[in-house]
């Protein structure tokens, strides 16, 4: 005999499999107000939409790997405690950070105090410097190894930044308008991103 529990278990896995096929713009909409709310204003404004700022570019690619063993939702309701703690994402100051700046961030409770991550983005914003020497910015950089499969681009990103694995690479590059699938066709949001000409339409 089947328990009232166990129903509740079924319709509870049922949901959260339902939860897991669904797009970002559908899901968005099964959410209370206060998480609908915070979600739809980075869908509906920042999520595909192409970065042409360095600075912004190498906040994106913290935040993101800042994400990993955790959820986005964590991010955007951080993301203003990251700003402030890694100087707007400053890619140069954040690349002259002391020793006592990582014990600084190990002890700030308005970001992720992990210090692999805390190490990653300071590692990582040296390598962006020198991806400035080489190629004049960051977003150059990217276009010049533009267009790449997933795959080949995890492998870049391994070889050239700290704590990049591939579900990290994929969102940040989902998230900038590098690969396709940020939003389905009928999310409104999509003919907007068309407008912005993400590198994703662009094929060589």
């Amino acid at each position: 005999m089947i328990t009232n529990l166990e129903l509740n278990f079924r319709d509870e896995i049922n949901v959260f499999c339902n939860l897991l096929t669904m797009s970002y713009c559908s899901a968005i909409e099964t959410m209370t107000p206060e998480r609908k709310a915070l979600h739809k204003a980075y869908h509906d404004h920042h999520y595909g939409f192409p970065i042409h700022d360095d600075n912004e570019l190498f906040g994106r690619l913290l935040l993101e790997i800042n994400q990993a063993g955790l959820n986005w939702e964590t991010m955007l309701k951080k993301e203003a405690g990251f700003r402030k703690a890694y100087n707007n994402f400053s890619i140069k100051k954040v690349a002259a950070y002391s020793e006592a700046d990582r014990e600084r961030l190990m002890n700030d409770a308005g970001i992720i105090r992990n210090r692999l991550k805390i190490n990653a983005a300071i590692e990582n914003a040296k390598a962006i410097l020198q991806l400035q020497k080489e190629d004049g910015s960051f977003e150059k950089w990217l276009q010049s190894n533009h267009p790449k499969t997933k795959e080949e681009w995890v492998k870049l990103f391994k070889k050239t930044f700290r704590f990049t694995g591939g579900e990290i690479v994929n969102e940040f590059l989902l998230s900038i308008g590098y690969l396709p699938g940020a939003h389905v066709e009928d999310c409104p949001v999509y003919k907007k991103i068309l407008k912005e000409k993400p590198m994703w339409l662009k094929k060589d």
